[in-house]
């Protein structure tokens, strides 16, 4: 995982009158956030820490997986520790076999012995003679090279016929050649990987020194917050950013100590705290820390003093409410609740602090070049991260070669270059998924208010290196689609899907920051969908029809025995009716939006209209909790023991491909396997047309 920024080591005191605890009560604690920004923030941190490893212990190698050395191996002794044979044939001497061929073959005695792996020959080759010898074989003495065994022959008796002449040393690793005695192998600081384990089993190591892992404790907090497998109510969340923590502190060299959830109660978050400075390195708590009279995290911590908190607030995006703090010279750090403001700040302020205690070498990761597919917002007087998914727009001028590694077969393919476009990935603080989907990040400057599309970006990346998908797909979210792409998955193609609706698709596709878009769009003048918006230049072809219908739970009864039209109307009058809609972009949006046209009087547009769901499941999931009465989705999602649906048409979704894309391998897999009467059948079981 990567770390943010880089650490700050910098001891520096701060400005004279800088009051580094928190002497005062905790009154004075809750006017929050005396923002300050990064760099500041690392300074005043860093000031008050100690990072350094914390000690070594000797640990069994079978344990060593992912630690670090705390100081240089040097080999007792050689690998290998004898001569050995790479191949199976018969040990000689290298001058007895000169100017040998098939015409003129050489005639050597054969010894009677055989030389197997793990055997010790004591007796020595000499002049004219060899011995059969196996892979693995310890080279007899006198003995200087190899000759293969198919370059033999055996004769009657105990001749041999060696028809190749060899040199000195052919076939043979002499001892020590890969590692020889007093040789430095590994260095302090080294990350131990599989590689490294198996280099000191080869050497012999049982046991290893190794930088002590800190040990962290990861509390969370909240009466919101419940156990993943527990049964969840409305109003509640699985908690997953202990999970996430608790594996990125592995990631960076900790010892995760996770010692649950605490509910919001002073009492029980005091005696956790207390139990975790008793006995780890680090405590680390998500939630509680903003300005609310429930936020307890940052009350409890503020009562330590020595010096307590040193930051509370830090202009950033996500992840302005951080809380940094100090007792008993362990950090103690009070990381927002929401999952991508967690994530960041962790490895912003926290992560470098782990690696830092546990010894582990600094991480340095690429950064790549890029341009912004969309217009972004960003709220100036905060360094704002904002996540992107990465896709390469293939620019269609030039036809080069291109080898399809899936197939084996060669293809071609229309394009001059390959150039990177970011798609920001806006679902927000309290997002558990974008940062797992992202490739990297771009920094807004605090002083910018917007970047423009197209602009040029310096995107961070949050793996070592881009994996570019073989297959970009954009447009509305489709279930069919969904299985099709896990099917390419099976045949070896990785494949990226940005669900920005139907709109969103088509803008893709036309500027090839995509390969394909699925589309669902009705023309109101032709009632034709798709093909009237679809350009010249860009490549159609027909997908299934999926049947959309106005939804609504089976035990309302102000909806019963009332067809489409009937319900729209009459769902605009009643009180407290509440709408779910779809995102502008999306075709379900357009559909909408031309059925309250039609049966609404001067504009009407009924209660919740303004809230949006991205994606036909979240409609559903709103009716059934009640967050919503009605809305509009696709059969395919509707759980009918629980909802009802209503049918209103049956929408074609086709798929417009790229100018030049036509041919790409992944392309041609995808028609493929929608073509397969196979997968038909599967779509037609979940309620997709042909």
């Amino acid at each position: 995982m990567y770390e943010f920024a880089p650490f700050y080591n910098d001891p520096a005191s701060f400005p004279p009158g800088t009051n580094l605890g928190v002497t005062e009560s905790v009154s004075r604690q809750t006017q929050f956030l005396n923002v300050v920004d990064r760099e500041e923030a690392h300074r005043r941190f860093n000031s008050v820490l100690n990072i350094a490893p914390l000690g070594v212990e000797e640990v069994a190698i079978d344990a060593a997986l992912g630690r670090v050395l705390s100081q240089d191996m040097i080999s007792k002794t050689n690998v290998p520790s004898f001569d050995r044979s790479n191949f199976d044939g018969f040990a000689v001497q290298a001058g007895e076999t000169v100017g040998a061929d098939e015409n003129h073959p050489v005639h050597l005695k054969l010894r009677p012995e055989k030389i197997a792996a793990g055997d010790y020959p004591e007796f020595e080759i000499f002049r004219g003679e060899a011995v059969s010898i196996a892979t693995g074989g310890m080279v007899p003495r006198g003995a200087n090279a190899i000759c293969l065994i198919e370059n033999t022959e055996a004769q009657s008796g105990s001749d041999l016929l060696a028809n190749r002449s060899v040199f000195p040393g052919s076939g043979i690793t002499f001892a020590g050649t890969d590692i020889s005695i007093g040789e430095t192998v590994l260095r302090a600081g080294q990350k131990l990987s599989s590689r490294e384990t198996g280099v000191l089993a080869a050497l012999g190591e049982t046991q290893v020194s190794v930088f002590r892992q800190p040990k962290v404790a990861v509390i969370s907090t909240g009466n919101e917050i419940i156990p993943p497998g527990g049964s969840i109510q409305p109003g509640q969340v699985y908690d997953s950013n202990a999970r996430m923590i608790a594996d990125a502190v592995k990631e960076s060299g900790g010892e995760p100590w996770e010692l649950g959830i605490a509910i919001d109660d002073m009492d029980q978050l005091t005696a956790i705290i207390d139990q975790a400075l008793a006995s780890a390195d680090v405590v680390l708590l998500s939630g509680g820390t903003s300005k609310g009279e429930g936020d307890l995290s940052y009350q409890v911590v503020s009562r330590f003093t020595d010096p307590g908190i040193v930051v509370h607030g830090v202009a950033l995006k996500p992840g302005k409410p951080i809380c940094l703090g100090v007792t008993c010279q362990k950090p103690i750090v009070i990381l927002p609740g929401f999952p991508t403001s967690a994530v960041f700040t962790f490895h912003e302020f926290v992560a470098p602090l782990i690696r830092g205690l546990a010894g582990v070498p600094s991480k340095s990761y690429s950064t790549v070049g890029a341009t912004l597919a969309s217009k972004v917002q960003s709220a100036v007087g905060r360094t704002e991260y904002l996540l992107v998914g990465l896709t390469q727009k293939l620019e269609s001028n030039d036809t080069i070669g291109l080898r399809d590694q899936h197939a084996g077969t060669g293809c071609q393919s229309t394009r001059e270059r390959a150039s990177l476009r970011a798609f920001p990935m806006g679902k927000g603080s309290g997002s558990v998924t974008t940062f797992s989907q992202a490739e990297g990040f771009i920094t807004i400057d605090r002083q910018t208010e917007f970047l423009d599309a197209n602009t040029e970006v310096v995107v961070q990346l949050i793996s070592p290196k881009i994996n570019p998908p073989d297959l970009v797909f954009a447009g509305s979210h489709c279930i069919g689609v969904d299985h099709i792409l896990g099917e390419l998955q099976k045949m070896g193609f990785l494949s990226k899907y940005l669900a920005i609706g139907s709109t969103g698709g088509l803008r893709a596709v036309e500027s090839g920051d995509c390969d394909l878009a699925g589309l669902h769009l009705l023309d109101p003048v032709t009632g034709e969908y798709n093909i009237p918006f679809v350009s010249g230049d860009l490549g159609f072809q027909k997908g299934y029809f999926r049947r959309q219908g106005i939804v609504f739970r089976q035990d309302d009864a102000r909806f019963q025995s009332r067809d489409s039209e009937q319900l729209i109307q009459s769902a605009v009058q009643l009180p407290n009716c509440l709408m779910i809609n779809r995102n502008q972009g999306s075709g379900t949006r357009m559909l909408i939006d031309q059925l309250l046209e039609r049966n609404c009087q001067g504009g009407q547009r009924p209660a919740g209209y303004e809230i949006h769901a991205n994606n036909h499941h979240a409609v559903c999931s709103a009716i059934q909790q009640s967050r919503a009465d009605w809305g509009i989705a696709i059969e395919s999602v509707v759980d009918q023991t629980k909802l009802k649906f209503i049918p209103i048409a049956d929408e074609s979704y086709d798929f417009v491909i790229a100018p030049g894309h036509q041919r790409r391998p992944a392309v041609q897999a995808f028609f493929k396997v929608l073509g397969d009467p196979a997968i038909r059948e599967i779509l037609q079981n979940r309620k997709l047309l042909f």
